[in-house]
């Protein structure tokens, strides 16, 4: 995932087709170490392509991915009350807050 964002960055930064090079320079520049093999296959499975095909065709088959929520029949109104005040309740207290909530225990590039 790092090496297509690496090359998305080089696109956006106006390269038309970004080379391995331009890839490790932007990996390099966050400290992060590039693998030969792996840049040479972003590289070479995106050469040519335009990136607003490709993103239009993975939003395409992200459209069919189920995203849950769906096919539970829901409990009678009746019965669902109690549970909603129980709920209600519970969202009531304030969670702790954590030390550190910057980068939410990941990075972009890892």
């Amino acid at each position: 995932m790092r090496y297509v964002a690496a090359y998305l960055l080089a696109s956006l930064g106006g390269k038309d087709n970004p080379t391995s090079a331009d890839i490790e320079k932007i990996l390099g520049s966050v400290g992060i170490e590039s693998e030969a093999d792996k840049v040479k296959k972003v590289v070479e499975e995106l050469k040519g392509k335009k990136l607003e095909d490709l993103i239009a065709e993975g939003q395409k088959k992200l459209a069919s991915v189920p995203s849950g929520g769906g096919g539970a029949a829901a409990p009678a109104a009746g019965a669902a009350a109690p549970e909603a005040a129980k709920e209600e309740k519970a969202a009531k207290k304030p969670e702790p807050e954590s030390e550190s909530d910057e980068d939410m225990g990941f990075g972009l590039f890892d």
